[in-house]
């Protein structure tokens, strides 16, 4: 009933509310935060000067969480600022509440053209003409091999976007640079097509199987006509009307031989160069200016996407096509599908990979033996639960696990029901397969936060505990201030361990605030050492380690398996809801707003009371509101 009182007041007096905000809460901005947080100059990467109506702030909300509490505990505006009057800070309090308790209208994301990320782009190119473009590396039985991709070693590394993600591209235009890679990789690709090595794949895509002396210099106006059929609705993943074709088939007509040849790679090339082929979705059908449901084509472009960092494959396209991906049923049985894909492989490696910072790994382990094994063991973990139907909640805490020679160190004596590698005569160290493995005497392992790459990356309290908050539980924390000194060392005469000097380095009230949420979580895996290694409770020379902390809600623990029941139940919503709103943003390719919160608190309330699975996860998002539905704007008025 509150809900519908509010919705009827603000549809009765739409202007109050926007009244409210730039009398009150925009007034007081510019009066005590503009300095530091707009204009040239922008502490901490909050720019107030670009929020000037309750649209603009409903667009940052996630800020005001930040801002309430700092502005509640005194901690802004600084020291040496003037400061908010308690009728100014209710007035924050008061708007910010009311805003949060306000009932949220479930929105789609307005449509915007996305160019293909540098995997996508990759991905798509494999799967279109049959095989991977690749530069010739030579490598030892001893070592890893490096990037073998041409188009990832050629293109631009793309920048996160707002989201996080690499896939969400809206702020990185096509520039001339990645248009020559383009250009040069399109040549090759069609090149190595024709090639007579490829010949499988140029009777997959022609539709026809060829007699054992048929050259390039016998194709025939029919095949080449028959080949661009077949190759358009696959490179732009979708029908293409019959009105389309001419303009692509007139320039073959009457050539044969090399010129036929000629043209068709001309108008192939032509094609993957287009932004209808580059850039997703700009072949949508719909209506401008409303909110609408996206057509089957888009759907299934979305939905491979998201699982398979891939175009749709031919099931999935044939089922855009007749119209069944639209009907409800479909949308399970697809996702179940293409998750026991190879192709699914993906979700681990680019998601997983991205969303838990596990690339940090890359330049801090130089030996490539030592990488391969910290990398490969948590992405191989990932890749289980997202495929095997695992539930969410296993992230956490789970007994199953993968283990090669690389790791097995960390395993205790659990290690010796592991299969053996011998290695060959001559070779030091070498890269081993790695086995799934179910663990029994290794208590202290289990899930992914305690894997030694995940901790190897994350070396020392600190480090663990901002990781855990920030990738793990969702918190959102701002930078750390430039000027923090270091931890001092202990005064002489004083055994002090870090916990107790960093006690110390942290009773700034600047620092304390973030420090309290930190510093708990990280010192519950001190007993883990800078290399992921777990460490007896007597620790060195016989002294204690104090894992032991208090949480900001006031909960305690011993140490990180303490934490750990604490994750599995008090905590659980809150991950649920981490991994839940993670997960959409990647599927999505955006940063979220307010108005996919409905559709977040729909789902993490579906997999925290049915201890859902990731499965179940990725059916949800696919069949959300924000997934399934667009809003496409008019064009400008001149």
């Amino acid at each position: 009933m509150r809900a519908i009182i509010y919705m009827l007041f603000l549809s009765a007096f739409p202007v109050r509310a926007e009244a409210e905000f730039e009398e009150g809460i925009r007034a007081i901005l510019e009066r005590s935060c503009l300095k530091c947080h707009g204009g040239e100059k922008v502490k901490g990467k909050v720019d107030f000067s670009k929020i000037r109506t309750e649209a603009d702030a409903d667009a940052r909300f996630e800020l005001w969480e930040t801002v309430v509490e700092m502005v509640g505990a005194g901690e802004m505006p600084p020291e040496d600022e003037p400061q908010l009057t308690e009728e100014e800070k209710k007035t924050i309090l008061d708007w910010y509440e009311g805003r949060l308790a306000a009932p949220i209208k479930a929105r789609p994301g307005v449509f915007r053209p996305r160019r293909l990320s540098g995997p996508e782009y990759r991905n798509t190119l494999r799967s279109l003409f049959g095989f991977d473009l690749e530069v010739a590396i030579a490598t030892a039985q001893q070592t890893v091999a490096g990037e073998q991709s041409l188009v990832l070693k050629l293109l631009p590394k793309d920048p996160p976007g707002a989201s996080g993600f690499v896939n969400d591209t809206h702020g990185a235009p096509l520039s001339p640079v990645i248009w020559e890679q383009y250009a040069f990789l399109t040549d090759s690709a069609l090149e190595k097509f024709f090639a007579p090595k490829q010949r499988p794949q140029l009777e997959a895509l022609m539709g026809e199987e060829l007699p054992a002396d048929w050259k390039l210099s016998n194709l025939t106006q029919g095949q080449a006509e028959a080949l661009v059929r077949r190759f358009l609705p696959r490179a732009l993943r979708r029908r293409v009307p019959e009105v389309r074709l001419p303009a692509t088939l007139a320039p073959l007509q009457g050539k044969s031989g090399p010129e036929l040849l000629q043209a068709l790679k001309f108008e192939m090339k032509a094609v993957l160069l287009s932004p209808e082929f580059l850039y997703r979705g700009l072949l949508m059908k719909g209506q401008p200016g409303i909110q609408q449901p996206v057509d089957a084509y888009e759907l299934a472009e979305r939905l491979s996407y998201f699982l398979w960092e891939d175009r749709p494959d031919d099931e999935l396209m044939a089922a855009a096509e007749s119209g069944s991906l639209l009907e409800g049923e479909a949308i399970p049985v697809q996702v179940e599908r293409m998750l026991k894909a190879p192709a699914a492989r993906s979700l681990a490696e680019s998601f997983g990979v991205q969303w838990l910072g596990i690339a940090n790994l890359d330049e801090l382990i130089k030996n490539p033996i030592a990488h391969h094994s910290l990398r490969t063991q948590p992405v191989l973990f990932l890749d289980y639960l997202f495929t095997e139907n695992r539930p969410v909640m296993e992230l956490i805490d789970s007994r199953t696990t993968f283990i090669n020679t690389g790791v097995s160190g960390f395993y205790g004596a659990d290690r010796g029901r592991m299969k053996l590698h011998p290695t060959p005569k001559g070779i030091e160290r070498q890269t081993t397969p790695f086995e799934r493995f179910t663990l029994e005497q290794a208590t202290w392992r289990g899930g992914i936060l305690t894997m030694p790459g995940i901790l190897t990356m994350n070396r020392g309290p600190i480090q663990r505990g901002t990781w855990l908050l920030r990738r793990v539980l969702g918190e959102r924390l701002g930078e750390p201030p430039a000027d923090i000194p270091p931890v001092k060392p202990a005064p002489r005469g004083e055994k002090l361990t870090f916990r107790e000097r960093f006690e110390r380095h942290r009773s700034d009230i600047s620092c304390a605030r973030c420090h309290e949420k930190i510093d708990p979580l990280g010192f519950s895996l001190d007993g883990y050492d800078v290399n992921g290694r777990f460490i007896h409770r007597n620790g060195k020379k016989g002294q204690g380690i104090d894992t032991s902390g208090k949480l900001p809600s006031g909960e305690t623990f011993s140490d990180y398996a303490g934490l750990k029941k604490i994750f599995l139940t008090t905590q659980r919503e809150r991950i649920v809801r981490n991994v839940v709103e993670r997960t959409l943003s990647y599927a999505l390719c955006r940063k979220l707003t307010r108005s996919d919160h409905p559709a977040i608190d729909q789902i993490t309330e579906m997999i925290v009371e049915s201890n859902g699975t990731w499965k179940d996860l990725f059916v949800e998002v696919v069949k959300s509101l924000p997934f399934r539905e667009t809003i496409i704007e008019e064009p400008a008025k001149e």
